[in-house]
């Protein structure tokens, strides 16, 4: 008889509010905001499955999710025939909890558990539970092969990172072998790496789960009243005092085809700064993450854009750029743009200076306009002589989001007076 291979499922959390990343969650889930000029923040959770061999996963959607369902469902098909080639949504739907008159996931383990049919109907022996709201690339068949090898119950993703960031994640101990020794979500005070002062051990959200741990685990947390029905808070406590293995995985030592030097790169978006911060990462000469590997393709929508062009090139009214990332249909009309992350068909006309900026799709500024530090959202029209992120008094007297930092934010539509 012929050994059967072993399946994987994965599982992707789509359903998180994204309020700190308000207002460019107003209208969408933040697993749906536009990032890097033609991608959707989910498109490298999906990227990472496919390119690492996982044809066959779910995204678990819950609030506003009607842009990121009409981007699944029109972007991301595989062929009819192949039946363990799949990307289903799977939207909260009151599948155990309708007498109880209960809608939404109750939290990340409880999303899962609503849908542990899908996992037994898919006679699946692992599962990849991954976050759909962050930035990376990461070869999860790697980390599949580590926790077979290891007989982990359980296989945690994990990030260095700073003490004082740590207060923000879960934060894990480890013995020499990085089997867990104790896990805290999101503690005051992070215990820091033994050796490495300063620096704390972060979940990265991202799980690979042997199919009898998972199910016996949330068939445990589901019937705990007191519980919150989240990973790191109530599951992953309770695998550690019920004596089930667990291991953390370096994510550090992920290697990722294609990749010069180490793939360390990994960003949470999760307020207006990080994700700013994460959009400049890209544009410099030698990026921190960078776009172009052609060993590990990065697929989003094909949309059919004609290319971008830069025009005019009088002394005093050319179109350039430098430094910047443009999308099809861009057009930089006698403008001048820096360090800027360009979506498509958003124009720049005469005069104009965009610096330090994310423009998303049909952002039309007019002549004459200084925009510097900004994030304009999809379908704003900037009128001429506007001056955005100069004067953030006046920004914030016209109703935009201006963060500590002094990033602006202008929504989604927004017309000016």
């Amino acid at each position: 008889m012929p050994v059967k291979k072993k399946k994987t499922v994965g599982m992707v959390l789509a359903g998180g509010k994204g309020s700190r990343l308000h207002p460019l969650t107003w209208k969408r889930t933040k697993p749906a905001v536009p990032f890097a000029s033609k991608y959707r923040i989910i498109d490298f959770a999906l990227n990472n499955m496919i390119n690492s061999g996982i044809y066959g996963m779910y995204v678990l959607t819950q609030f506003k999710a009607q842009s990121l369902t009409e981007h699944i469902q029109r972007n991301w098909r595989f062929g009819s025939f192949l039946s363990d080639y799949f990307i289903t949504l799977a939207p909260a739907q009151m599948y155990l909890y309708e007498e109880l008159g209960a809608e939404w996931y109750r939290g990340t383990a409880d999303a899962i558990y609503q849908n542990i049919h899908l996992i037994d109907n898919n006679d699946a022996d692992y599962i990849a539970i991954f976050s759909g709201d962050h930035i990376y690339k990461m070869d999860i068949s790697h980390m599949i092969d580590q926790h077979i090898e290891s007989g982990a119950a359980v296989t945690i993703a994990a990030y260095p990172t700073t003490t004082e960031d740590g207060t923000r994640f879960g934060i894990m101990q480890v013995d020499s072998s990085f089997q867990i020794t104790d896990f805290q979500e999101k503690p005051k005070n992070p215990k820091e790496i033994p050796g490495r002062p300063g620096f704390c051990l972060a979940s990265m959200g991202n799980y690979i789960f042997s199919k009898e741990a998972l199910f016996e685990l949330l068939n445990k947390d589901a019937s705990n009243k007191d519980s919150e029905h989240d990973f790191g808070k109530d599951v992953l406590p309770l695998a550690l005092a019920d004596g089930y293995k667990l291991m953390a995985y370096n994510f550090a030592e992920n290697p990722l085809p294609g990749q010069v030097g180490p793939n360390t790169y990994w960003r949470d978006v999760g307020t207006i700064d990080s994700y700013w911060e994460a959009s400049m990462d890209l544009v410099h000469v030698k990026p921190e993450f960078d776009l172009f590997n052609e060993e590990w393709p990065l697929r989003t929508s094909s949309e059919f854009s004609p290319p971008a062009k830069l025009v005019h090139e009088e002394e005093t009214r050319r179109g350039q750029a430098f430094n910047t990332i443009m999308a099809g249909s861009v057009i930089i009309s006698g403008g001048t743009v820096r360090k800027s992350l360009l979506s498509r068909r958003v124009r720049v006309n005469s005069y104009s200076l965009v610096e330090n900026s994310v423009l998303l799709d049909n952002v039309h500024i007019a002549r004459n306009c200084t925009v510097r530090n900004a994030i304009i959202d999809k379908n704003v029209v900037v009128p001429e002589g506007t001056q955005v992120g100069i004067n953030l008094d006046d920004d914030r007297s016209r109703g935009f989001t201006v963060t500590e930092t002094g990033i602006v934010v202008i929504p989604k539509g927004y017309q000016f007076s």
